[in-house]
């Protein structure tokens, strides 16, 4: 049998019931349910023991906690950059979608979903995405990406979207 144990950091609690792990800390709230067969999470104390017989899933499980953890307590940030050379690229935010408009000169908008849990802030050229989840926050920034992906021109000509930036 193999353990992984994870120390809670100050500020932050956990509540282990089954397979359903629920983070709490000063920027809000987490709730993840596994579906690990042959694993058990417990709790002791100040501590989170994680046992399987499969090392890979107790440390995927970890890690998954971890990041659970630190999101509640500090979150998590992705820095983008919009990019474009001859036509002005605008975006607003539309409910739960960002809105990009005269993307490479185009006539209908194109648009990219913001998950849950995560929220876009626009400044100029500068996008920064936000929120507790590590995971919505890193398929938010995946969603820009892709909604601005260009198709049939050459990229190296059209060097036009809204990248990750460099830091």
């Amino acid at each position: 049998m193999i353990e992984e144990k994870i120390e809670i950091p100050e500020g932050v609690t956990v509540d282990v019931k089954g397979m359903q792990i629920t983070a709490k800390g000063p920027k809000g709230e987490l709730t993840r349910i596994f579906k690990a067969y042959e694993t058990t999470i417990e709790k002791n104390g100040n501590t989170i023991i994680v046992k399987g017989q499969k090392l890979a899933l107790a440390r995927t499980i970890k890690s998954l906690i971890n990041s659970m953890c630190i999101g509640v307590k500090e979150g998590f940030e992705k820095h983008m950059k919009v990019v474009f050379s001859h036509f002005p690229i605008t975006l607003t935010v539309k409910n739960n979608k960002l809105e990009i408009k005269n993307f490479i000169g185009e006539k209908n908008p194109r648009f990219a979903k913001i998950e849950p849990n995560s929220e876009l802030i626009i400044k100029g050229q500068d996008v920064t995405v936000k929120g507790i989840d590590k995971y919505a926050v890193g398929q938010t920034a995946a969603n820009l990406l892709i909604a601005t992906k260009i198709r049939k021109l050459d990229p190296r000509v059209f060097q036009d979207g809204i990248y990750p930036a460099l830091e």
